[in-house]
């Protein structure tokens, strides 16, 4: 579950060209509610699951996993370290995995499509690839029977259903739940609920492998979006869909 910066904030690159996250604006990834959602469900169902919400971040990244605690979630890991600063998605999913494989047997890693942030929706993949297990990513549903994982994953054109035997790696999509709101009685239990911190030290990770110095991706240069110049503006007096249909037949837009 990751912490992100609110994208209805004031969003900005800072000095070393790293999304600037210390404004105290910061929430959690609302992508990875589903994921939790869809833990959560399985969970219930399997009667004898436990799920464990697990984030890397900054101090303040803390917030994510005492949310998903609210959520339902049975325990918290919080992967906090100044090495881990100014990672790519390689080098964080380094340490997601590092983190899964300290938790001991984990049959299933669920997360969220994208982080809302970055948006690559490629950590997903990455990481499933680093723990050597199989990745159905995109999936609309999800289902546990058994040993047996199956998604059904919506594309363009068709509906496909994959399969896979656990251990594995699934991404699930806005389709696939609706989260539920923190209730009282879970916010009122998460607060005996302990989160365990852990250091690049306590994964057995080098810190040279992650960060800014193990990351194979380097932004060189930014600048703000600049003003749009030439705007059409037009006034409704009641025909204005007609004119915005003529000046879109007019300069090939349609």
């Amino acid at each position: 579950m990751k912490h992100v910066p609110d994208i209805q904030s004031e969003r900005a690159l800072g000095p070393d060209r790293r999304v600037v996250r210390d404004g105290g604006d910061g929430t959690l990834n609302e992508l990875d509610e589903n994921a939790l959602e869809a833990a959560l469900s399985i969970a219930e169902t399997a009667g004898d699951a436990e799920v464990v919400v697990l984030t890397v971040g900054p101090q303040d990244a803390v917030d994510a996993v005492r949310k998903g605690l609210q959520m339902g979630a049975d325990e918290a890991v919080h992967v906090v370290d100044d090495a881990i600063a100014g990672s790519d998605v390689i080098g964080t999913a380094r340490v997601l995995a590092a983190a899964v494989t300290h938790l001991g047997s984990v049959d299933l890693v669920v997360t969220g499509m994208a982080g809302l942030d970055g948006l690559t929706s490629l950590l997903p993949t990455a990481l499933a690839q680093l723990l050597d297990v199989p990745a159905l990513p995109l999936a609309a549903e999800l289902t546990v029977e058994g040993t047996t994982v199956r998604v059904r994953r919506n594309l363009d054109h068709a509906t496909e259903v994959l399969e896979a035997t656990l251990p594995a790696l699934v991404s699930v999509t806005d389709q696939a739940n609706e989260p539920r709101y923190p209730n009282f009685k879970g916010i009122m239990a998460a607060r005996k609920k302990q989160v365990t911190t852990l250091t690049l030290a306590d994964l057995g990770v080098d810190a040279s492998s992650v960060g800014a110095a193990g990351a194979r991706t380097e932004v060189l240069e930014a600048a703000a979006r600049p003003p749009r110049e030439n705007r059409v503006l037009l006034t409704d007096e009641g025909d204005a869909g007609l004119r915005l249909a003529a000046y879109l037949v007019e300069h090939k837009l349609v």
